[in-house]
């Protein structure tokens, strides 16, 4: 996986269990593709800040364990220069204690969180920069309609790219690009208005995430294409100034990076309200997969779930339901909770102990 910072060399999963007094158990995912040692890091903080915590609290209200376990840890993250991976460890055990008590309920996930409809869009991610057409093909062979290409690795390659993706595909296709923080604003403000011709759906993080709302709104305005973000937005305040500053008309927290199903579905919910379109952003293991999925179900509106394109077997094993793709749409199913669990049996062999 080639972004415009870096280039990941493993695909890591990092999978939480909760089990009440009664032996039910939920499943979750914390977010740890960077760095090569994330993983391995937050399940020491997962093991040794978090289960003795957890162990103690009344998990019949994942909210509440939520709001819990970030006030208990909030000196700790100010004090340790942790904050990112402990609200990604807070993200992961929220996700289990929803699916946990929507297995209780003999519900499935979606409709536990206050979904109508199992049917949700879906488009391929990931897409990068070397031969991108091929790939883009293969994935059109899967069942994927809508489609989104690595940009951000010079103006050349990055035009030459999306000239080639459209050429694969056609121009009914839907086609995004993600620059992952690539550029400045004088550069995003040229690369918009090269890219004009292609049609993109969005355009993913141009500047970097932490840039003045001033700033965004500017190069909002000279966009012709929606811009898209939130990945590497924490906490509801700040998705609060991105949907007051109407700069984003794509808004993408990770439920397994901040907010776990508890912030990310009110995140959701005020993005529909504010008439602007919600996408969770996803990219990892299947168990944190599947978690989106359902929270893009339970949220409603036109969003589209975002299915990394390249070869991964801890998502292929893990992600149940969310591989049933067909032209463009992934339908989920009746199964309490997330559904199946995960096969660990099966994933032994990837394991690495912490």
């Amino acid at each position: 996986m080639r972004t415009s910072f870096g280039v990941m060399h493993d695909r890591p999963a990092l999978f939480v269990r909760v089990e009440d007094s009664d032996g039910a158990e939920g499943w979750g995912e914390v977010w740890c593709n960077f760095p090569d040692c994330g993983a391995e890091h937050r399940a020491k903080l997962v093991q040794g800040v978090f289960a003795p915590i957890v162990a103690g609290l009344d998990g019949s209200d994942p909210a509440q364990v939520n709001r819990s376990l970030t006030e208990r840890t909030a000196v700790l993250a100010i004090q340790s220069g942790e904050t990112g991976p402990i609200h990604q460890c807070i993200a992961g055990i929220d996700m289990a204690l929803w699916d946990l008590s929507a297995r209780r309920a003999a519900a499935p996930l979606w409709r536990h969180l206050g979904g109508s409809s199992p049917k949700i869009r879906a488009y391929a991610s990931g897409i990068n920069p070397e031969a991108p057409g091929a790939l883009a093909a293969e994935c059109r062979e899967r069942g994927h309609r809508a489609f989104k290409l690595k940009v951000g690795f010079g103006e050349a390659r990055d035009i030459a790219n999306l000239h080639e993706m459209r050429e694969t595909l056609g121009h009914d296709a839907r086609l995004m690009a993600d620059a992952n923080q690539a550029w400045h604003f004088p550069q995003a403000s040229s690369m918009v208005e090269r890219m004009e011709r292609f049609g993109l759906a969005w355009l993913e993080e141009p500047m970097r995430a932490d840039r003045p709302w001033e700033e965004w709104r500017s190069l909002a305005a000279k966009a012709p294409m929606p811009l898209a973000g939130g990945e590497n937005l924490v906490g509801l305040e700040a998705f609060e100034q991105a949907l007051a500053a109407r700069a984003l008309r794509v808004i993408q927290p990770d439920a397994a990076k901040w907010g776990g199903l508890t912030g990310c579905l009110a995140v959701a919910r005020r993005t529909l309200a504010a008439g602007l379109r919600y996408c969770p952003h996803y990219l990892g293991g299947g168990i944190g997969l599947l978690a989106s999925a359902h929270l893009l179900a339970a949220a409603g509106g036109d969003g589209m779930l975002e299915i990394d394109a390249n070869p991964n077997e801890l998502r292929t094993a893990t992600c149940g339901a969310a591989a049933n793709l067909l032209d463009g749409w992934v339908t989920l199913n009746e199964a309490p909770g997330l559904g199946e669990a995960p096969d660990l049996a099966a994933l032994e062999r990837y394991r690495v102990a912490p």
